[in-house]
C-alpha cells in the first residue's frame, strides 16, 4: 500500500500534483490547504474539479472556514483522497470550529484532523489521521496551541486499534515540544529516515515540518521524499504493509 503526503499549496500548482501523483501511483492521499466549491473558481481548481481529472473515485474533504467569492462561496481544509472505499470518517477539531465567514483575525488558525479507515491490498484495515498544524508565524518551534494539538491527536489515536498512519504539515520543527507527544508510541519517518527539509525553491523556508508517523502495527517496506514539484512542500511517499 502506498501513501502519498502534501501539503497541496491551495492547489494552485495542479497539474504539478497531478504529475506527482502519476509519478508516484499512491493508493492513498493525504491533503492539506484544499479549497472546494460548488463554482468553477477559475484561478485554480477545486478539490472537485482536480479529482476529475485523477483516478481516485473515494474523497473525504474537512473544511475549516469558507468564504464569499462572487456569487457562492469557497471551502478551504483538508482532504484524503483514496482509490479504495474510506469508513468511518471523522472530522475533529483541534482549534476553535468551522467558520462559514473567513476573517484572518477570527479564522486563519482554526484546524481540525480528520480521521479515516480504510483496507490494504489484503483486506487489512488501518486508520489514517490527517491535519493541519496551529501555524506560529515567528517560529517552527510551537506555543501552548502546537502542544494542546498535538496531545489531542496522540489521546485520540490511542483509543484505535490496529495500524494507525498520522500525517500532515504539522508546521513545526523536529525537535519541538509538541512532536514529542508521538514518542514512543509512533515512528517519526521524517526524522527516522534523515529528512533535513520537506520545503524547496518556491519558499525561502528551508525546514522540516511535514511528518508520517507510524505505530507497530505499520511495517514500513519504504519512505522517501518524492522529487516532483508540484507545492512549496515536498511531497512524502509511504509503502508499508499493516500488521496482525
Amino acid at each position: 500500500m502506498r501513501l502519498l503526503q502534501l501539503n497541496a499549496w491551495t492547489l494552485r500548482l495542479s497539474s504539478s500534483i497531478a504529475e506527482m501523483i502519476s509519478h508516484e501511483s499512491p493508493d492513498i492521499i493525504a491533503l492539506q490547504e484544499i479549497p472546494q466549491s460548488a463554482m468553477e473558481i477559475g484561478f485554480f481548481p477545486s478539490l472537485s474539479e482536480f479529482v476529475e481529472k485523477i483516478p481516485y473515485d473515494y474523497t473525504f474533504f474537512s473544511p475549516v472556514y469558507s468564504f464569499k467569492y462572487m456569487w457562492s462561496s469557497i471551502e478551504f481544509g483538508n482532504a484524503v483522497i483514496s482509490k479504495t472505499p474510506l469508513h468511518d470518517e471523522e472530522t475533529v477539531f483541534t482549534n476553535l470550529e468551522y467558520n462559514p465567514n473567513f476573517s484572518f483575525k477570527d479564522s486563519y488558525n482554526v484546524r481540525n484532523f480528520q480521521h479515516i479507515v480504510a483496507e490494504d491490498e489484503n483486506g487489512m484495515a488501518f486508520h489514517l489521521i490527517n491535519h493541519h498544524g496551529y501555524h506560529v508565524s515567528q517560529h517552527k518551534k510551537g506555543d501552548e496551541f502546537t502542544l494542546k494539538a498535538c496531545k489531542q491527536i496522540a489521546e485520540y489515536a490511542k483509543t484505535l486499534d490496529g495500524p494507525i498512519i498520522i500525517s500532515g504539515d504539522f508546521n513545526l520543527e523536529p525537535g519541538s515540544e509538541s512532536l514529542a507527544v508521538f514518542d514512543g508510541a509512533f515512528r517519526n519517518l521524517s526524522t527516522e529516515y534523515g529528512l533535513t527539509t520537506t520545503r524547496n525553491k518556491l519558499t525561502q523556508k528551508s525546514e522540516v515540518c511535514d511528518y508520517i508517523f507510524v505505530n507497530d502495527a505499520v511495517e514500513v517496506k519504504n519512505f522517501y521524499m518524492s522529487e516532483v514539484l508540484a507545492s512549496d512542500h515536498q511531497g512524502l511517499v509511504l509503502d508499508f504493509v499493516c500488521q496482525k
